[in-house]
């Protein structure tokens, strides 16, 4: 077995434009000595850019999203003698100005309109919101762009201001902690399991596209989910899969995994 096909058993075969990508940006970074940036990436991207840059020597990584917490990062590759500053990950926080008094903005409107104006869910970062503050972290090449595509979110009249990285809020979700023992790593299996759902109603909602696996809807029930997946189940809430942790003696598969209702 090549080095190549050793890494790609580690992974799911729809992952592999993604791993070859990551290969370029390394060989990038080493050849050409110098950083490379990528767009925003999802936790199970992040996941593995780390696991293949961790196989190098001549080329680090890190991962910014503008706070601590953020699930969608620029990740920068470097090489091993560069030190980098946030300004390298060229980060721009947006606040949505719109008149609070009379109406309330939801994050899947702003996701909507984020992504109706044209852009793919990689071009920006997280939705933040605190209260009535709706944030959103952007590349600073595309500040012009949404300010020019943007002025209303679902009918409601916006406008888009640059903010300070420093003045960004910071939501507090209420993740529950939980392990799960199910009979595979099926996504209908999983739902049922974060939710207490049935395992027919959760299968009902992975085909009719209320599922969405890091940001993609995802309509196939037996689609295998691994650790760092994010789903989202409209109306339900979020999970993510935080570890997999073998198997029992019946041969069920532990699972840590984190929820939030919506």
């Amino acid at each position: 077995m090549t080095d190549e096909e050793n890494i790609k058993q580690h992974f799911r075969p729809d992952e592999a434009p993604l791993i070859a990508q990551v290969e370029d940006w390394l060989n990038t970074a080493a050849d050409q000595y110098r950083p490379v940036l990528t767009d925003f990436l999802n936790p199970r991207q992040v996941y593995i850019a780390q696991t293949l840059t961790n196989r190098r020597d001549d080329v680090k990584m890190r991962a910014n999203g503008g706070w601590e917490k953020a699930e969608m990062q620029r990740i920068l590759f470097y090489p091993s003698y560069y030190e980098p500053q946030t300004a390298d990950f060229e980060l721009q926080l947006i606040e949505i100005d719109y008149p609070t008094k009379f109406t309330e903005l939801h994050h899947r409107q702003i996701l909507g309109t984020l992504i109706g104006s044209g852009l793919e869910r990689s071009a920006f970062g997280d939705v933040l919101n605190e209260g009535m503050r709706w944030q959103v972290v952007v590349s600073q090449s595309l500040v012009d762009y949404l300010r020019q595509q943007v002025s209303q979110i679902s009918k409601i009249h916006v406008k888009l201001k640059q903010a300070d990285l420093e003045t960004i809020v910071t939501p507090q979700e209420d993740w529950e902690k939980m392990v799960a023992t199910v009979s595979s790593m099926r996504l209908d299996v999983l739902v049922a399991a974060g939710f207490n759902y049935s395992r027919n109603r959760a299968k009902q909602l992975v085909e009719h596209g209320d599922v969405r696996v890091n940001w993609e809807t995802e309509m196939r029930p037996d689609y295998p989910l691994v650790a760092h997946d994010l789903l989202s189940i409209r109306h339900a809430g979020r999970i993510r899969i935080d570890e997999i942790q073998g198997n029992t003696r019946k041969n069920k598969i532990r699972v840590a995994m984190s929820v939030v209702h919506a």
